[in-house]
């Protein structure tokens, strides 16, 4: 059974070893460095709201992500730092980890649509996205941790049910 709550400092240090080498770093934080140090974390944080966390049932992080750049006037808001424990890959945790921050951003933020960019290269995570219901809306070309130029796909879902939906 797992659950989320909000970050705390003890689950920093945590999190710092869920990226595995260069490539999942920078997937996850685009501008962090591999490895990840506490320090680091820390200074994104304090750019982000919501962060958030996914634990078992010992309390154990198993997974974290937060939010930013919100955008009032359109009611939109990013999600960023998706990352999930090696030991809990596949096992659904990311699903439930993006579902908590959608309503998150919905219910504590107001927001009616979440954004997020997701890079042409990561396979596993855009078929997750896209199976979660989110749509590519965009593009920009990016250069990654080798300094090869990718896309980054910007993706988006509406967070609140149309009334047409649910007849």
């Amino acid at each position: 059974m797992v659950t989320h709550r909000d970050l705390l400092d003890k689950d920093v240090a945590r999190i710092c070893t869920f990226p595995q080498n260069t490539v999942e770093s920078f997937y996850a934080s685009p501008k962090s460095r591999y490895p990840w140090t506490p320090d680091q974390v820390m200074k994104v944080i304090e750019q982000r709201r919501s962060p958030t966390v996914v634990v078992d049932s010992e309390d154990k992080t198993i997974a974290y992500s937060n939010l930013y750049d919100f955008d009032l006037e359109e009611d939109c808001c990013w999600l960023g730092n998706v990352l999930v424990s090696p030991a809990y890959r596949g096992k659904a945790v990311a699903s439930f980890l993006v579902d908590v921050m959608m309503k998150r951003a919905r219910d504590e933020h107001g927001c009616t649509r979440m954004k997020l960019y997701c890079h042409n290269t990561n396979t596993k995570a855009l078929l997750l996205y896209s199976k979660l219901g989110f749509r590519p809306c965009g593009s920009k070309i990016v250069l990654n941790h080798e300094g090869q130029h990718i896309v980054a796909i910007e993706m988006e879902k509406n967070l609140i049910e149309s009334p047409a939906s649910s007849s």
